[in-house]
């Protein structure tokens, strides 16, 4: 990881921006990496590796044309370049603000618009605008700081929105953590409506700064502020929009490995969208992260408990079924202190495993050296009594022990408890908001406090812990 991680800090303080560094270390591990086979698991204790950008911009009109070395508009005769043919060229949104005489400079300097643009000219024409530019950002508050990062909201010139920006500390010896290194790689690909997005990456020799669009609060905040006590329509939509980012990453061979409230971000408009990708991993691309150090204790399914050290997209579902208990009843579902407390926990309300409901189980050395009681299933309902046989259901299909037998992200938005929400939610374009639809709407939580009430842990915001 040393190794990487220098190469990558020596690449940065070259010439290249830092979206070009990353794509050239990716292609240097893929290299190494050569004769490694994708596979439907992840295998613990390997070689790491990691995904860059491709040279394609994505694509966000018919008119552009996808090409290995860049993206081009279709000839339309000779007329003045606009501000809009230019958020084409570049893939940018519609918002930003085009600095006074660039498109005139552009008119002049610009190859023509039937031939493609290359990486580099690309990269030269978003600076250009102001990207990757440290004072293209103006620092409000600062919201938090951890061991690698300290955490500001912001506001972006080039739009005037707000922003979050997560400066990460270089060291000279170290460069780049690993958890940045793969937080950029993966989101730079992943664009969806409950998603994070990341807008820009600005490197300076003593930083490294992650911008990314600003929510109000995490969801742990969030329950915080409703006295732990939500509504339960909107536990539904919460869990639902999880759900469809959650089966976007799954569909992409991308595992979250860290869900947990405070990663999930929900903005003033109740749009929820998964964040903290530094424990994320590219399913595809082995790894040397040990199972014991990924997913927060909590939200830890117990094949990882008991060491497991190969496992698929299953692993999230574990910990969005403990995220849907925590919503409707008000409290975690099995807050250990320690692995054993954990799985001591998880045994006394699911049943202590046997070759019935877990094959495979009496053969784990870690489950036999614990020596657990014989717990007997407790019903769910007991605990969990705001929720209907349809939510029940689908919490039991998410806590299976057999991480094959939990239910997918997919199947699970087309379970009956979200037929409420009617059939429109899932024919949505991916970066549209289920928000616009008129039967999605969230509704007053019966535990409601407003914002003028204390924040919960000595004063700090509890949104920064999904920063760190």
């Amino acid at each position: 990881m040393k190794r990487f991680k220098r190469r990558l800090s020596q690449t940065l303080r070259g010439s290249h921006t830092i979206d070009e560094s990353l794509s050239e270390l990716a292609e240097q591990m893929t290299i190494e990496e050569n004769g490694l086979k994708d596979s439907d698991i992840v295998h613990e204790n390997l070689k790491m590796g990691s995904d860059g950008e491709s040279d394609q911009a994505s694509g966000t009109s018919s008119d552009e044309v996808q090409s290995p070395t860049g993206v081009c508009l279709r000839n339309r005769g000779n007329r003045r370049i606009s501000a809009e043919d230019l958020n084409k060229r570049l893939s940018l949104p519609a918002d930003i603000r085009i600095p006074d005489g660039y498109l005139e400079k552009l008119q002049l300097s610009s190859p023509p618009f039937d031939q493609p643009l290359s990486r580099r000219s690309r990269r030269a024409s978003l600076s250009e605008i102001g990207f990757g530019k440290l004072e293209t950002y103006i620092k409000l508050d600062k919201l938090g700081e951890g061991t690698y990062a300290t955490v500001f909201k912001g506001r972006s010139k080039l739009t005037d929105n707000l922003v979050a920006l997560k400066e990460i500390r270089l060291e000279h010896e170290e460069g780049a953590p690993c958890t940045a290194i793969r937080e950029v790689s993966l989101l730079k690909d992943l664009k969806h409506a409950n998603i994070v997005t990341l807008h820009d990456i600005v490197h300076t020799d003593k930083s490294l700064t992650l911008v990314f669009e600003y929510l109000d609060k995490d969801l742990k905040q969030y329950m915080d502020d409703c006295g732990n006590i939500l509504s339960m329509q909107n536990v539904k939509i919460f869990l639902f929009q999880i759900l469809r980012g959650l089966a976007y990453c799954h569909r992409r061979k991308v595992l979250h490995r860290d869900l947990k409230p405070q990663n999930l971000l929900i903005n003033d408009r109740g749009e929820l969208k998964l964040a903290d990708f530094g424990l994320a991993r590219a399913k595809s691309v082995p790894t040397k992260t040990y199972s014991n150090e990924v997913v927060t204790l909590w939200y830890r399914p117990p094949d990882v408990l008991l060491g497991s050290s190969e496992y698929s997209t299953q692993i999230d579902m574990w910990g969005v079924g403990c995220i849907f208990y925590e919503m409707a009843a008000g409290r975690p579902l099995f807050p250990g202190s320690t692995v054993e407390d954990e799985l001591h926990l998880i045994f006394r309300l699911l049943g202590t495993p046997t070759e019935d409901s877990w094959p495979g189980i009496s053969s784990i050395d870690e489950f036999k050296s614990y020596k657990f009681p014989k717990y007997k299933t407790q019903p769910l309902i007991n605990h969990a009594p705001r929720l209907d046989t349809d939510g029940i259901d689908l919490l039991m299909s998410f806590l299976k022990y057999e991480s094959k037998k939990r239910i997918s992200a997919d199947e699970s938005m087309r379970q009956p408890y979200f037929r409420s929400l009617g059939p429109r939610v899932h024919t949505l374009p991916e970066s549209v908001s289920i928000f616009t639809l008129k039967e999605v709407q969230l509704q007053r939580d019966p535990g409601y406090r407003n914002s003028s009430y204390p924040e919960s842990g000595n004063g700090k915001s509890r949104r920064q812990s999904m920063l760190f």
